[in-house]
C-alpha cells in the first residue's frame, strides 16, 4: 500500500485547499470544493458507493458490507482543507529517499533548512523515506494524508474481498482548520455508529480527549487629541491594551505549556490611540479550568473598567468546542479497538491529548463518538511539515485492522 498511498498524497497536495475564515461561504474557499469533487469522481472510480459532494462540500460514500453478518457501520473521517497560517499554494514536495540523519536543505535561495536540533524527533525516521516542502509552503499532511490513507485503505479492501468487513462510511469534511468542520455534518445521513478521524500526528497517536475551546475578543476604547496638548485628556488604547496584557500569567501560554497544561493564547493584536483590538484562544482539558480561565478574562475586564471610573474595554467570550473524552468514555471500547488494531500491526499505541481539537470533537457531541488516529506527519501548519511514507502506510493497515477487528468481534459475539 505504501506506492499507493504516496503516490495518492503526492497528488492531491497538488490542489490548493486552504480555509479562509474571513468567507462566510461553506467551503469558505473554492480549491476545497475542487478537490472534493476530484475525490468524489475518485471514490466512484476505485469501486465505492453511494457517492455524493453535497452543496457545501462535504464529500460522503460507502464501502458496501461483503457478509451478511450484522456488523456496527464503522465510521473515516479527515479533512480536505489546510491551515491558512501558511501558503498552501504550488506546494511542491520533495522525496528524500533515504534519510541520513542530516539537516535538509529544503530551500537555499531562502536559507530554509529542516534542523535536526530543532525538531529532533525527525531522527526517529533514520534511513526511511520522507515527504519535505520546498522551504515556501506547508505539505498538507494536515490532513491530505488521512485523506489519502482513507481513500487508499478503502481500494485496498474493495481488491482484497477475501477480507470481510461490514458496512464503512467515510467522509472528507471542509473547513476544519478554521473550526467549521463540523457545522453541516448530517450525522443521521452519515449512519455510522461510531468514526475515527484520522487526523493525528507521529505514528501510534491515539486520541481521545482534547482542549475544551474559546475565543476572546477584546476592544480597548482611548481618547486620541494632540500629543502636545494631551495632559489629562488621552488615553492610549494601545497602552491600556499593554496594561491588560501584562496581568495575565506569563507561564499560561502556549510556547511554556505542554500535555495537560491549558493557555491563554493571543493571536491577535491590532490597534491606534483611539482604539485597539485584541483576540485569544483560550485552552484546557479541564472543564473547571476553562470555565476559570473565561472568568479570569472577565474579571479582568471589570477592573480595568472600574479603575477608569467608565468602560474602557469590551470583551466577548465564545465557546469553539468541548473535550471529546466526556462523549468517549461511555464508550471507550472503541478506544481499546484502534489499540488492539495498532497492536495488531505491530504499532505502540502512544495515547496523548490532543492540544487542538478535530473535527472529531464536535462530532463527539453530536452523536458520533469519535476518537482520533495518526496520521504520520510532523510540524503541521508551516514549511518544516513532513511526513514519512512508512507512517501513511501503516495508518492505511491500522484502518483495514480496525475494520476487520470490528467483523471478529461481532462474528464471536453472534
Amino acid at each position: 500500500m505504501e506506492k499507493k498511498v504516496v503516490d495518492r498524497f503526492l497528488k492531491y497536495v497538488g490542489y490548493n485547499t486552504q480555509s479562509d475564515n474571513g468567507s462566510t461561504s461553506c467551503p469558505s474557499t473554492d480549491g476545497q470544493l475542487v478537490f472534493g469533487k476530484m475525490l468524489a469522481e475518485e471514490l466512484v472510480r476505485i469501486g465505492m458507493s453511494d457517492v455524493e459532494v453535497d452543496w457545501n462540500g462535504y464529500v460522503m460514500a460507502t464501502l458496501p458490507a461483503n457478509s451478511d453478518l450484522v456488523v456496527p457501520v464503522v465510521g473515516f473521517v479527515a479533512h480536505m482543507d489546510t491551515s491558512p497560517d501558511c501558503s498552501g499554494r504550488n506546494v511542491r514536495p520533495m522525496l528524500i529517499d533515504c534519510f541520513d540523519g542530516n539537516d535538509i536543505l529544503l530551500n537555499a535561495g531562502k536559507n530554509v533548512v529542516l534542523s535536526t536540533k530543532r525538531f529532533p524527533e525527525i531522527l526517529k525516521y533514520k534511513g526511511e523515506q520522507l515527504i519535505v516542502t520546498d522551504g515556501t509552503t506547508l505539505l498538507g499532511a494536515d490532513d491530505k494524508a488521512g485523506v489519502a490513507e482513507i481513500v487508499t485503505a478503502m481500494e485496498y479492501l474493495l481488491a482484497h474481498p477475501e477480507i470481510k468487513h461490514g458496512k464503512i462510511r467515510i467522509a472528507f469534511t471542509p473547513d476544519e482548520e478554521i473550526g467549521r468542520g463540523a457545522n453541516h455534518f448530517y450525522v443521521p445521513n452519515f449512519g455510522a455508529e461510531f468514526a475515527y478521524t484520522m487526523d493525528g500526528g507521529e505514528l501510534g497517536e491515539l486520541q481521545y480527549e482534547n482542549f475544551n475551546a474559546a475565543s476572546a475578543h477584546l476592544i480597548f476604547h482611548g481618547v486620541n487629541v494632540h500629543p502636545g496638548s494631551a495632559k489629562d485628556k488621552m488615553r492610549n488604547s494601545l497602552l491600556l491594551a499593554n496594561q491588560f496584557l501584562a496581568k495575565l500569567p506569563a507561564g499560561e501560554v502556549p510556547e511554556h505549556t505542554e500535555k495537560y497544561q491549558g493557555f491563554y493564547h493571543l493571536v491577535r493584536l491590532e490597534g491606534q490611540v483611539d482604539r485597539t483590538e485584541m483576540e485569544f484562544i483560550i485552552r484546557d482539558f479541564d472543564k473547571e479550568n476553562f470555565e476559570r480561565r473565561k472568568s479570569v478574562l472577565e474579571k479582568m475586564v471589570k477592573d480595568l473598567n472600574m479603575d477608569h471610573n467608565e468602560t474602557v474595554a469590551e470583551i466577548s467570550i465564545k465557546d469553539q468546542y468541548y473535550n471529546m473524552k466526556e462523549m468517549i468514555d461511555p464508550q471507550f471500547y472503541i478506544v481499546e479497538l484502534a489499540r488492539e488494531a495498532m497492536l495488531s500491526c505491530n504499532i505502540a499505541p502512544i495515547v496523548v491529548p490532543v492540544r487542538g481539537g478535530t473535527d472529531g470533537s464536535r462530532l463527539s457531541y453530536m452523536g458520533l463518538p469519535c476518537p482520533n488516529i495518526f496520521g504520520g506527519g510532523h510540524n503541521f501548519h508551516g514549511e518544516y511539515e513532513f511526513i514519512p511514507t512508512k507512517s501513511m502506510e501503516s495508518a492505511c493497515r491500522v484502518i483495514v485492522a480496525i475494520i476487520s477487528k470490528v467483523y471478529l468481534n461481532s462474528s464471536q459475539n453472534g
